[in-house]
């Protein structure tokens, strides 16, 4: 949602590079997923994790997504030159700083959910007859 409403207010592309698809764009952005979860799941899998780990897994999300954006453009055929400057788009028109707030907020949350051990709600009615009030 963050990079559209960019583009929208932007009135422009997220990437506009002559001859690249969207390929590059949804190979970087899977990529950046898979690896903000698998990190997320090592990090949450401490009983209390650190919230210092959030500025971490946001920016290896936000290279992680650069590099698959790059790898995937020049693995396309589109060559380096406009591999790396549709990279450069994505960092100076704001798109790798969108996904780094999202990462940081998204982390941030989860560590939190973490950290105060938080269940799924109940209504009263639900409990079972062994718990204790």
């Amino acid at each position: 949602m963050g990079l559209g409403t960019l583009s929208l207010f932007a009135e422009r592309d997220i990437i506009s590079v002559p001859r690249l698809g969207q390929l590059p764009g949804i190979v970087g952005m899977v990529l950046a997923v898979a690896v903000f979860a698998v990190a997320l799941w090592g990090v949450l899998a401490n009983l209390r994790p650190s919230f210092v780990a959030t500025v971490f897994l946001a920016l290896g999300a936000a290279l992680v997504h650069l590099g698959g954006v790059w790898g995937t453009a020049v693995a396309e055929g589109t060559g380096a030159v406009h591999a790396t400057a549709a990279a450069g788009q994505l960092v100076l028109g704001g798109a790798s700083a969108v996904i780094v707030v999202a990462a940081l907020l998204a982390a941030w949350v989860a560590i939190a959910l973490r950290r105060t051990e938080a269940r799924a709600p109940h209504w009263p009615w639900e409990k079972d007859d062994d718990e204790q009030p």
